[in-house]
């Protein structure tokens, strides 16, 4: 927090530089171009004493002065988008000249059976003095829930995005079924995971092309995984069904049809691993209650690793490992954290203290 406060003070300087230096543009070039028009005026005045000009050269002069003064304070005006522009293709060369993703090892991964392990892993985001995870280990079961809990900047989302390889540990190993992460094949890592988040990403498309994300879309497939996210009556009153174009990131649906969709997604991915972060921290108590029906017939059978923000959605995980600092300082079950009295029984009761009573 203290690096991005610092970081948009100097955003906010720079941005009240330009500014200032745009509004004091144009008046700036119309004083020196009437002062450089004075200048001009005085020497045609001692010039025409001596008889040094004439009245048309005069004229002439006077004139192209005035003319060029339009083209320059144009000029000036673009300074400002050419900046912005030359930022932007700074920016854009930047991200070409990225090293190109990890191809991975060549050894094949068709579906894993699920089993999740980190050892001794430790993580920083650049030159950062304190690294954000540290010698976390843990090995999540096939099939098992998984919930990670702690306050912000604990780690959590770190932790999930080294899975997917989005980074590589700086030290320690991530395993899928026993078998470190860099030696299989980049794609077929991926493949095994399918994640459902609190932001979902839609498309400006049909229902069906939403739900096969890329992919052949079968439609008898489609049909099942919006059944199994509590989309049928949706379909049913569409003009199109399935095929009804649902508006950029899905702007004709409501914030509990869209995270069903997501959910539908992820069933029609069929990955053995799943992560979801908090699908229903922003959803009124009608849409939580279908969307969690549909990510229970989601989670049969797979690995989750669940990010917890509400304490209250994880009460049945078959494990849940509190962060601090990047560092697991707790874990077991719900009813065993809270007989212990310490760092999750402290965020526990703090939410439940916090919630409104209805």
């Amino acid at each position: 927090m203290k690096r991005f406060a610092a970081m948009s003070t100097r955003l906010r300087g720079y941005a009240m530089r330009m500014t200032v230096s745009g509004a004091l543009a144009q008046p700036l070039t119309q004083f020196l171009a009437s002062i450089a028009l004075a200048i001009v005026l005085a020497i045609a005045v001692l010039q025409s004493t001596t008889d040094q000009t004439t009245i048309g050269g005069f004229v002439a002069f006077v004139t192209a002065m005035l003319l060029i003064i339009s083209p320059l304070k144009h000029l000036i005006d673009i300074n400002q988008p050419l900046q912005r522009g030359v930022t932007a293709a700074e920016l854009i060369f930047g991200l070409i000249d990225e090293p190109a993703e990890p191809a991975g090892g060549g050894r094949a991964l068709l579906r894993a059976q699920g089993k999740v392990e980190f050892q001794q892993v430790c993580f920083s985001y650049g030159q950062a003095n304190a690294p954000t995870l540290r010698n976390l280990s843990f090995t999540v079961a096939p099939g098992e829930v998984c919930a990670f809990v702690g306050q912000s900047g604990s780690g959590k989302t770190t932790l999930i995005n080294l899975l997917p390889r989005f980074f590589d540990p700086s030290a320690g190993q991530i395993l899928i079924d026993d078998v470190p992460l860099t030696d299989y094949r980049l794609t077929d890592v991926r493949s095994q995971l399918a994640f459902v988040s609190q932001e979902v990403v839609l498309f400006n498309d049909s229902i069906a092309a939403n739900v096969a994300y890329g992919q052949t879309i079968d439609r008898v497939r489609v049909q099942h995984a919006l059944a199994a996210a509590h989309l049928t009556e949706l379909i049913a009153e569409l003009p199109d069904g399935m095929d009804t174009a649902i508006g950029g990131n899905g702007m004709r649906l409501s914030g509990g049809q869209r995270q069903r969709l997501a959910i539908a997604r992820a069933i029609y991915k069929d990955a053995p691993i799943l992560i979801l972060d908090e699908a229903t921290s922003a959803l009124d108590a009608e849409s939580e209650r279908h969307v969690q029906a549909a990510l229970e017939v989601l989670m049969r059978g797979r690995t989750t690793l669940v990010i917890a923000h509400r304490l209250a959605t994880i009460e049945r995980a078959n494990r849940i490992l509190v962060l601090e600092a990047g560092q697991i300082v707790e874990q077991g079950r719900h009813a065993e954290l809270l007989q212990q009295n310490g760092r999750y029984a402290q965020l526990y009761h703090l939410q439940h203290q916090s919630q409104p009573v209805t």
